[in-house]
C-alpha cells in the first residue's frame, strides 16, 4: 500500500554574510532585508555568517522567523551613541522630530526621546527615523508616547536595542553574539531596550546567545508570555543581566549565565507569573542574585547557582500584601557567598522584606563557603507562611533571622 504521508514542508531559507551568502551587507540593513524577505514568504529561517555586523538599529523580529548565527563567529556590534538635543517641543502624538544639531543621524537609525521629566522606563519613546524632512527635521516611525519639553532638555539618543522584537509571535533568535559596545554606546534601560529586548510577544525562543558589555540590560523582556531564555550568557552589561518584566507570564529562563553585570543578576520585575527559573548560574554581579517583588507570584527557582553577588543572593523586595511577591518556591539552588558589598551584619544570603506570604525554601545550599554570614535567611515581620525545609546553612550566625 501506498504510503499517505506528507512530505515535510520546506519554508524560506536565505542566508547573510559579508562576502558571501544570498544577501551581502555587513550592517543591520542587510540582516534586516533577509528577515524581511522570508516573513513576506510566511517564515523560515535566516542563516547570518560569521564576522561583524555593525548595527545602526535593531535586528527587528517577525513572525514565523528563526535568525539563527555561528556561535562565537557572528556578532552584531552596536554603533557608537550619538546625542542631540531637541529645537522644537516634541509633543504627545506627534510623528516628527527637530534637532539643534542633526549631524551625528540619518534616515534608518533606532533613536529614543526623552527629556529630565520622562528620561527612563515606559516614560522613553523608542522609533526609527524613517525620512527627512528638511536638514534638522526627521519623520519617525511611531507617535512620541508623552510630551517631551525644550524647556526639560528634551533630546534624542542614537540608541536601540542589537536585537528587538515588537508584538510578534512564534519566533526564534540563536547562536549570535551581542557586542553592546558599552564604552561608547548610550543607555537605554531594560523597559525599552536591551541587547536582546522583547515587548508585547508570544511564543519567541532565545537561545545559545552572548549579550555582553551593553550600556544596559543584556536580556529583557516586556509584558510577554512563552517566552523561553536557554543557555545564553549575560556578561558585564552595565545593568541587569536578566530582566524579564511588566506582566510576562510563563517565561522558561534554563541554564543562562548571568555574570558581572553591573546590577541585579537576574531582575524579576512587575507581574511576572508562573516561571519556570532553573540552572542558571547568577554570579559575580554587583547587585542583587535574584531581586524579585512587585505580584511576581507562583514562580520556580530551581537547581541554580546563586553566588558572588555583592548584594544578598536573593532579595524578596519590600511589597504591601496586595503587590507582594506569594507562592513563590526555591528549591535545590546553591545560595553562597554573597553580600560582600554590605556590612558585616548587614550580609545575608536571603532577605524576604514586605507582607510576603507562602513561600517554600526547600533542600538549598544557603550562606558561605569560607567566611562566616551573618545570616541565612532575614525574615520581615509582616511575613507568613514561610516553609524553611531541607536545607543546609553552611557558616551562617543565624539561620533565619527577624528583620525589619
Amino acid at each position: 500500500m501506498a504510503s499517505t504521508r506528507r512530505p515535510e514542508e520546506q519554508r524560506a531559507a536565505v542566508t547573510v554574510g559579508i562576502r558571501t551568502g544570498d544577501i551581502r551587507g555587513s550592517d543591520h540593513r542587510a540582516l534586516q532585508a533577509a528577515v524581511e524577505y522570508v516573513a513576506g514568504l510566511g517564515g523560515g529561517t535566516v542563516t547570518i555568517g560569521p564576522g561583524r555586523y555593525l548595527m545602526r538599529n535593531a535586528l527587528t523580529l517577525r513572525d514565523n522567523v528563526q535568525v539563527s548565527g555561528v556561535p562565537g563567529r557572528t556578532i552584531l556590534v552596536a554603533c557608537d551613541g550619538v546625542e542631540a538635543r531637541l529645537a522644537l517641543d516634541g509633543d504627545c502624538n506627534e510623528r516628527q522630530i527637530t534637532l539643534a544639531d542633526p549631524g551625528g543621524f540619518r534616515v534608518g537609525d533606532g533613536v529614543a526621546i526623552l527629556d529630565d521629566r520622562m528620561g527612563g522606563g515606559f516614560g522613553v519613546t523608542t522609533a526609527t527615523l524613517l525620512s527627512q524632512l528638511d536638514p534638522a527635521t526627521f519623520r519617525i516611525s511611531a507617535p512620541l508616547y508623552l510630551d517631551y519639553m525644550v524647556s526639560l532638555k528634551a533630546r534624542a539618543r542614537l540608541v536601540f536595542p542589537v536585537i528587538g522584537g515588537w508584538r510578534i509571535r512564534d519566533a526564534a533568535v540563536q547562536g549570535l553574539t551581542i557586542d553592546g559596545n558599552r564604552a561608547k554606546a548610550l543607555r537605554l534601560d531594560g523597559c525599552r531596550g536591551g541587547g536582546i529586548y522583547l515587548f508585547e510577544c508570544q511564543n519567541v525562543a532565545i537561545r545559545d546567545c552572548v549579550v555582553r558589555d551593553c550600556s544596559g540590560d543584556g536580556i529583557a523582556f516586556q509584558v510577554s508570555d512563552d517566552v523561553t531564555v536557554a543557555d545564553c550568557a549575560c556578561e558585564h552589561n552595565a545593568s541587569l543581566g536578566l530582566h524579564p518584566g511588566s506582566g510576562s507570564q510563563r517565561p522558561v529562563v534554563r541554564g543562562n549565565r548571568s555574570v558581572g553585570n553591573g546590577g541585579d543578576g537576574l531582575f524579576v520585575c512587575w507581574r511576572v507569573k508562573h516561571g519556570l527559573f532553573e540552572q542558571n548560574e547568577i554570579s559575580a554581579n554587583k547587585g542583587y542574585g535574584i531581586s524579585i517583588g512587585h505580584k511576581d507570584t507562583d514562580n520556580l527557582f530551581r537547581g541554580n547557582a546563586i553566588t558572588g553577588n555583592g548584594k544578598a543572593g536573593v532579595l524578596f523586595r519590600d511589597e504591601s500584601e496586595p503587590m507582594g511577591a506569594h507562592r513563590n518556591v526555591f528549591e535545590v539552588n546553591t545560595i553562597l557567598d554573597n553580600g560582600a558589598a554590605e556590612t558585616p551584619r548587614a550580609r545575608a544570603a536571603i532577605m524576604v522584606l514586605g507582607h510576603t506570604h507562602d513561600l517554600v525554601f526547600r533542600g538549598n545550599k544557603i550562606g558561605s563557603s569560607k567566611s562566616g554570614a551573618h545570616a541565612g535567611i532575614v525574615r520581615g515581620k509582616h511575613v507568613r507562611g514561610l516553609a524553611v525545609t531541607g536545607n543546609q546553612f553552611l557558616r551562617v550566625k543565624h539561620e533565619v533571622i527577624a528583620g525589619r
